[in-house]
């Protein structure tokens, strides 16, 4: 059964890497990086901020911790499972569509990239959900985007993003339950 899935898994994976052209290269090499995104995470630091105004520092110490966490997790399991990223593998290397000539390092499950992205938008939905109902929708569906781009860049398995995804998710999730649930209730975080 597992053999099937990691096939399985690697069929999708040539499918959906295969797929490309120079518009979406360019495109999706831009995406996948960390640092052009910068301006929405300071975006979302100012509208907390906005609405939690002094609370907004613990909210924002949850962020940090949150995903320093859920990267160092995903590096963990990494280098537990140490299965290595599609243009790592002997077998179908020579038909990874590689973007600029990036890898990465040797193992891929999970995706930090799916893991982080998803760990954000989970924890982000219930505080942003006031400024725009469609903002859970768009969250999520730039997390999907992001993780994505390592699947179409050649560096994950699309097994990879899934399960960094549901890594991501979980974290998010348990950390937003954190704050709502108990410290607010137990009032060691202010709301704002």
């Amino acid at each position: 059964m597992i053999e099937y899935l990691r096939n399985l898994d690697t069929e999708i994976f040539l499918l959906l890497n295969g797929i490309h052209n120079s518009f979406f290269d360019f495109l999706m090499y831009w995406i996948s990086d960390r640092l052009i995104w910068i301006p929405l995470y300071l975006f979302f630091v100012f509208l907390i901020i906005k609405k939690y105004k002094t609370g907004s520092i613990w909210i924002l110490l949850l962020v940090a911790l949150m995903m320093v966490i859920s990267d160092q997790l995903s590096v963990l399991i990494k280098n537990l499972v140490e299965r290595p990223r599609p243009c790592h593998n002997g077998q179908i290397e020579a038909f990874v569509h590689l973007v600029n000539n990036k890898c990465g390092g040797p193992f891929g499950f999970v995706s930090s990239h799916a893991a982080n992205s998803f760990t954000i938008a989970v924890f982000l939905i219930p505080f942003m959900r006031s400024y725009s109902r469609f903002f859970g929708g768009a969250i999520l569906f730039w997390a999907a985007i992001v993780s994505y781009s390592r699947i179409y860049l050649g560096v994950h398995y699309p097994g990879d993003v899934i399960f960094g995804a549901l890594l991501g998710i979980l974290t998010g999730y348990l950390f937003s339950l954190l704050y709502f649930q108990m410290l607010i209730k137990s009032r060691i975080f202010p709301k704002g």
